[in-house]
C-alpha cells in the first residue's frame, strides 16, 4: 500500500507510476473517494462528541430543559444512524481503490513496456559452442528417463509432470545446493506454509489484482502460493521487529503453484512454466534507509549470480524497465540464464526491492534509533527455482553420446555421480 499523505500531495507521481507500470489505477476515483470519507468522518466525530456531550448534560439539567436536550440527542443519534454506514462503505471502497495503486518506481528504472526495454548491466561466461547436434532438455530428459510429461499430463493435466531418477535427484540437490549457499551467507532457512490466508496475499500485493493467477481452496479460504515470499514476509505482520533485530535475512523452500493464465507457446514446453513447481527464495526485512535497502538489493542479486556461477552456468543480469516491474517492485533486477535450445538468455531470477509497500500492508514496523516507529522495507529474490534451472543444466552439460554430466558444485548432493547416463 502506497502512503496516503504522498498521494494527496503528488497525485502526478502516482498516475505516471500506473502509466508506465501498465498498471490501470484510478487516481482521481481514489483522491474523490479519499476526500468524501475525510468530510464524513469529521462529521461523525463531531456528531459523536455532541452526543456525548448531550447524554452527560441530560441529567444536570432543570426539568423543563431536558425535554428539548433529550429531542436534540435523538436527532443526533439518527443523523449519525445515517452517516456512520455511508463511512463505512466509503471507507471500505477507499481501501479497495489504494490496494490498486502501484508502488513509485526508482528513479533508476528506465521507461519502456517489455523486457526488450531492459538495460543489460553484465553477463558472466560464454555460451558453450557443441561440435555436435545438441539436444533440447525435453529430449534429453526423455532419453534419460528423468522425466514423464505424458503420465504428469495424464494425472494432472497439461503442463504438470513427474520428475524421476536421477531428474528427481537433481532437482533436489539443487534446492539443497541454494539452500547452502544462503546459510552460509547469512540467510535463515525456512520450511514455510503453502497455504495462506488472502490477507497474506493481499498483504504481500499479489491480491487483488493477481487473484486469477492463484489456485483457491475456497472451502477453507485459502490459497496456494506461488512463491514463498508471502509466507516469508508476512512471518511479521502486526509486529514491531526491535532495531537490533535487523536486517531479518530469510531464505524458504517450498512447492509454488501458478495458474499461468495466457501462457502460450515455446514458454508451455517442458520444463520452462509449469503450474508446479519448487523454488528457494529469499526475502529481506530491514531498516526503512536508502543505502540499506540498496546494500540488500545488491547483497541478493549477488546470492543469484554466485550460484549460476558456481554451477558454470553462463548469464547475464539486466535492470528491468518500468513496464516489467509488478504492483509493489520499485527496482528489479532480471537474472537471465543461457539456454541453448531457446538461443537465448531466459530469466531464472528476479531481484526486487519494495520499499515499505509490503510493509504497510502487512503493517510490519521498525522503532528507529530516535524511537520513531517506521514501517520496514521489504527485498525479495529467487536463490534457485526448479525444474526451470534443470533446462540451462542439462543442455549446457549434455555430451554427444547423450550422456549429461553433473556440475562439480552438485556432486556431493548427487551421491558423488559425476553423470547421468543413458539406461
Amino acid at each position: 500500500m502506497i502512503d496516503q499523505r504522498l498521494l494527496r500531495e503528488n497525485p502526478e507521481l502516482f498516475k505516471a507510476a500506473s502509466r508506465n507500470k501498465r498498471i490501470p489505477a484510478d487516481i482521481d476515483a481514489v483522491l474523490k473517494t479519499d476526500a468524501q470519507v475525510r468530510t464524513l468522518k469529521t462529521e461523525v466525530e463531531q456528531l459523536r462528541g455532541e452526543r456525548n456531550r448531550l447524554s452527560k448534560s441530560v441529567s444536570k439539567l432543570p426539568p423543563e430543559e431536558r425535554q428539548a436536550a433529550l429531542a436534540e440527542s435523538k436527532a443526533v443519534g439518527e443523523r449519525l444512524e445515517g452517516l456512520e454506514p455511508q463511512l463505512r462503505e466509503r471507507e471500505a471502497r477507499l481501501e479497495a481503490l489504494f490496494l490498486t495503486i502501484p508502488n513509485l518506481p526508482d528513479a533508476s528504472v528506465p521507461l519502456g513496456d517489455s523486457d526488450e526495454h531492459n538495460v543489460e548491466l553484465r553477463k558472466w561466461g560464454t555460451p558453450r559452442d557443441f561440435d555436435f547436434t545438441p539436444k533440447d532438455h525435453v529430449e534429453l530428459a526423455t532419453a534419460l528417463d528423468l522425466a514423464d510429461f505424458q503420465r504428469g499430463g495424464k494425472v494432472s493435466g497439461s503442463r504438470f509432470l513427474y520428475l524421476k531418477n536421477e531428474g528427481a535427484l537433481l532437482e533436489m540437490a539443487i534446492l539443497r545446493f541454494a539452500v547452502d549457499l544462503l546459510y552460509d551467507r547469512g540467510y535463515s532457512p525456512m520450511i514455510v506454509p503453502e497455504l495462506v490466508r488472502e490477507t497474506a496475499m493481499t498483504g504481500t500485493g499479489f491480491f487483488p489484482l493477481g487473484r486469477e493467477e492463484a489456485y483457491a481452496i475456497e472451502k477453507d479460504d485459502l490459497y496456494l502460493v506461488g512463491t514463498s515470499e508471502v509466507p516469508l514476509v508476512s512471518f511479521h505482520m502486526d509486529e514491531i521487529i526491535p532495531l537490533a533485530d535487523l536486517p531479518r535475512r530469510y531464505s524458504g523452500v517450498s512447492s509454488c503453484y501458478r495458474r499461468e493464465a495466457g501462457a502460450h507457446g515455446k514458454d508451455t514446453r517442458g520444463f520452462y512454466r509449469v503450474h508446479q513447481f519448487h523454488k528457494v527464495e529469499h526475502v529481506v526485512i530491514c531498516e526503512n534507509e536508502p543505502e540499506i535497502v540498496r546494500e540488500e538489493h545488491q547483497r541478493l542479486l549477488s546470492n543469484a549470480e554466485a550460484l549460476l556461477q558456481a554451477l558454470g552456468l553462463p548469464h547475464r543480469v539486466a535492470l528491468a524497465c518500468t513496464g516489467e516491474l509488478g504492483m509493489g517492485q520499485t527496482l528489479k533486477h532480471e537474472v537471465e540464464t543461457w539456454m541453448p535450445s531457446r538461443a537465448a538468455y531466459s530469466e531464472t531470477h528476479s531481484c526486487s526491492t519494495l520499499g515499505e509497500f509490503q510493509a504497510r500492508r502487512l503493517n510490519i514496523r521498525y522503532r528507529d534509533a530516535e524511537g520513531k516507529v517506521r514501517y520496514c522495507a521489504t527485498l525479495n529474490n529467487t536463490a534457485v527455482a526448479s525444474p526451470r534451472v534443470l533446462i540451462p543444466i542439462l543442455e549446457t552439460y549434455q555430451q554427444e553420446d547423450g550422456s549429461v554430466r553433473i556440475p562439480e558444485a552438485l556432486q556431493p548432493y548427487m551421491r558423488g555421480m559425476t553423470e547421468i547416463r543413458p539406461k
